[in-house]
C-alpha cells in the first residue's frame, strides 16, 4: 500500500506527458469546399484533385504561387534539339516508402497518362505534344515532342510523378483508379504521404519521413469537405478547423478585422464561364424551339451574353471578391487580348432584338446547370444569370447538383448550358483555349473540357501554329487571334474571375496561390 501513491503519481505523469504530446502534435485541419473526385493523380484535371496530388506527389517542374516555373524533381533541364528536352533528376529524392526516384518512374508515369480510362478531363491535355519519354540513365530523362514546343515546361508541371514499383499492375494503366482511391499504390515523393480517405468525409495525410526538401511543419493533415461556406466559417471560428477555403463573401471584412483570424488572398485567375451546347439537335433542356437548337445561332449566343450584367454579379453576388471578365484569362496573362480587358456592358434591348432577328421573338425555355458548392456562390451566380436571361425572354430554370453529379452530367452532355470554372495554372491563354474551346478530341488531348462542343477550324489552326512558335511575340499574336475569334463568336461566355481567399486561425499564414490550390505545405505558423 505504501507504493500506491507512487504508482498513481507515475500514471498521472504518463497521462500528463501523453496529453502534452497530443496538444503539441502539429496537426492541421483544412476545411475544403469540395472533396476530390479521385485520388488517382492522372484521372481528372480538377483543382480539388490536383491540390491533394501535389501534397503527395511532385512533378518534374513545379509552379510557385505566382505561376512561375521552378525545379521540382528535375533539378535542371536543357534542350538537346528543337524537339528534345533533357531533364536531370534529383539524386536525393525518395518516395514515401523509402525507395529512390529513378528515370524509370518518370517514364512509367508519362506512359500511363493515355491509358487511364473514363477520365472526365484527361491529362492528355498536357502530354498531347509528347511522342517519347526515355531514360538515358538512372537520373536522366529525355522527352521528345512532335515539333518545337515551347510550352512543354508548363505542361509537365501538371504531371505528378508516380512510383513504378508501387503503381504497376495487371491493368494497362497499372494500378487502376479504383485501386488508387483505396490508397493502393498511392506512393509519391511529396511532403506528405497518404493515410486514409473515406469518401464524403476526411482525407488524412502524414508527413513523409523521406521527403528530400524542407520538412513541412505538420505531422498530420486532414482535408475535411464542407460544401457550405457558412459551415466552414463556423468550424473555423470554433476551432474545429485551422484553415478554410473561400470564406463567405458577405463576412470577409469581418474576418479581416477579427483578431482571432487572418486572411490570405491571391490575384484573380480562375475564370467562371457559361458553356453553351453548339452541337446537339435537339439540345437537352431547351423547349419551345421545335426541336431546333437555338444556341447554334451566334445571334442567340450574343443575346445571352448581352443580357448578363457582370458588374452587378461581382458587386451584389460576389461581394466585390471577383473581377468582371471580358476575356478567358486575366489581362496580365500571356496571350490575353488587351481590348477585352474590360467586361462588356449589359444591353437587354439589343439582346431582345437579336433574339427576334434569330427567329425567337418570344424567346424559349432553357435549363442552366450548375454545381452546388464547387465554386464561390455558384448557385447564386447561376440564379442571377437565370433571372437576367428570363428578363430578355429566355425563360431559364436552374438545375443545381452536387459536384460529382454535375460533372457526370456535364461529361455526358446533359446540359444545354452550364456554369463552370477553369483555373489556369500555366499563366498563358493557350492552356485555357486548348481545354475549353479547341475542337473536342480526347484521343489527342484537345478540348478535354469543351462541354459545349464549340468547334472552329480557324481557332484550331491558330492554336496549332502557336504551339510551334518559339518566338514569344509571334506566339502571343497567334494566341490573341484565336482568343479573339472565340470571344467574337460567343463560343463561350466569360463571366468573372474568382479572387482566391483563405481564412486561417491567427498565428498562421498561407502562401496564397493564383491557381487556387490549397497545399498544406504552404501553411505555416507565424510564431
Amino acid at each position: 500500500m505504501k507504493n500506491f501513491p507512487k504508482v498513481k503519481l507515475a500514471i498521472s505523469a504518463v497521462s500528463l506527458m501523453m496529453s502534452m504530446a497530443s496538444v503539441s502534435a502539429a496537426d492541421l485541419k483544412i476545411g475544403v469546399k469540395s472533396e476530390p473526385s479521385s485520388l488517382d493523380p492522372q484521372f481528372h484535371v480538377l483543382a480539388t484533385n490536383m491540390q491533394v496530388a501535389f501534397a503527395i506527389f511532385e512533378p518534374l517542374v513545379m509552379m510557385n504561387e505566382k505561376l512561375s516555373a521552378k525545379p521540382g524533381l528535375a533539378e535542371s533541364w536543357r534542350t538537346v534539339s528543337d524537339t528534345v528536352w533533357e531533364f536531370s533528376l534529383r539524386k536525393d529524392a525518395k518516395f514515401s516508402d523509402g525507395s529512390a526516384l529513378t528515370a524509370d518512374d518518370v517514364v512509367f508515369t508519362f506512359e500511363r497518362v493515355s491509358k487511364v480510362p473514363n477520365s472526365p478531363t484527361a491529362f492528355t491535355l498536357f502530354t498531347r505534344q509528347i511522342v517519347k519519354v526515355e531514360a538515358v540513365d538512372a537520373h536522366t530523362v529525355r522527352i521528345a515532342t512532335k515539333q518545337s514546343y515551347p510550352l512543354l515546361i508548363t505542361d509537365i508541371a501538371n504531371i505528378p510523378i508516380m512510383s513504378k514499383a508501387a503503381a504497376s499492375g495487371p491493368a494497362p494503366e497499372g494500378k487502376t483508379t479504383v485501386e488508387l482511391n483505396r490508397g493502393e499504390g498511392l506512393v509519391g515523393t511529396g511532403p506528405f504521404k497518404f493515410i486514409s480517405w473515406q469518401k464524403g468525409a476526411d482525407l488524412v495525410l502524414e508527413r513523409n519521413p523521406f521527403y528530400w526538401g524542407k520538412a513541412p511543419e505538420w505531422d498530420k493533415v486532414t482535408y475535411r469537405p464542407m460544401t457550405n461556406a457558412a459551415a466552414r466559417a463556423a468550424a473555423l471560428l470554433s476551432g474545429d478547423i485551422d484553415v478554410m477555403e473561400d470564406p463567405p463573401t458577405t463576412d470577409l471584412e469581418q474576418f479581416k478585422s477579427n483578431p482571432k483570424l487572418s486572411v490570405s488572398q491571391a490575384p484573380a485567375s480562375r475564370i467562371v464561364y457559361i458553356a453553351l451546347d453548339q452541337h446537339g439537335e435537339p439540345s437537352p433542356g431547351i423547349k419551345g424551339t421545335g426541336d431546333q437548337n437555338p444556341l447554334k445561332d451566334k445571334r442567340v449566343r450574343e443575346a445571352l451574353s448581352l443580357s448578363i450584367d457582370r458588374s452587378a454579379i461581382v458587386d451584389r453576388v460576389m461581394g466585390g471578391v471577383a473581377v468582371a471578365a471580358g476575356d478567358l484569362v486575366t489581362p496580365t496573362m500571356f496571350g490575353a487580348v488587351p481590348a477585352r480587358a474590360n467586361a462588356p456592358a449589359a444591353d437587354a434591348a439589343k439582346a431582345k432584338k437579336l433574339l427576334a432577328e434569330a427567329g425567337y421573338p418570344n424567346g424559349f425555355e432553357i435549363t442552366l446547370g450548375t454545381p452546388n458548392g464547387r465554386y464561390v456562390n455558384d448557385v447564386r451566380v447561376a440564379q442571377t444569370i437565370a433571372a437576367m436571361w428570363t428578363r430578355v425572354g429566355v425563360k431559364t430554370e436552374v438545375a443545381a447538383a452536387a459536384s460529382p453529379v454535375f460533372f457526370k452530367n456535364r461529361d455526358t452532355f446533359q446540359y444545354s448550358a452550364y456554369l463552370a470554372a477553369w483555373g489556369n495554372s500555366t499563366g498563358e491563354v493557350a492552356t485555357t483555349l486548348l481545354a475549353q474551346v479547341a475542337t473536342r478530341d480526347p484521343a489527342t488531348g484537345s478540348g478535354t473540357g469543351n462541354g459545349g462542343r464549340y468547334s472552329n477550324k480557324a481557332v484550331d489552326q491558330l492554336l496549332a501554329q502557336a504551339s510551334q512558335a518559339l518566338d514569344d511575340k509571334a506566339r502571343s499574336e497567334l494566341l490573341q487571334k484565336a482568343d479573339d475569334i472565340v470571344l467574337a463568336d460567343f463560343g463561350i461566355l466569360p463571366i468573372h474571375f474568382e479572387v482566391p481567399v483563405w481564412a486561417l486561425r491567427t498565428g498562421m499564414t498561407y502562401a496564397a496561390r493564383a491557381d487556387q490550390y490549397t497545399l498544406p505545405q504552404g501553411v505555416t505558423s507565424t510564431k
